[in-house]
């Protein structure tokens, strides 16, 4: 009986001790994690546009460089 008593004991205290780390260790962490990967994700989304306007104003470049090559050749002939 006093030996069962110490492990219904000794299983509060590692039960309780594991809670406690999750709620005042991890949940904190996991929070931080949460708003670093918001804030990664809006980063992204942002170098993303940038690239796709980049690409878009070089090939409106290159179009037009292009329609210029075939009116000079159109012009030749």
């Amino acid at each position: 009986m006093l030996i069962a008593r110490r492990f219904s004991v000794t299983n509060f205290v590692i039960a309780s001790s594991a809670l406690a780390f999750q709620v005042f260790v991890l949940y904190p962490w996991h929070q931080r994690l949460d708003e670093d990967l918001e804030s990664l994700k809006k980063e992204h989304v942002r170098v993303l546009q940038e690239l796709r306007n980049e690409v878009k104003v070089g090939r409106e470049t290159t179009l037009g460089e292009i329609r210029e090559l075939i009116k000079g050749r159109a012009l030749k002939k």
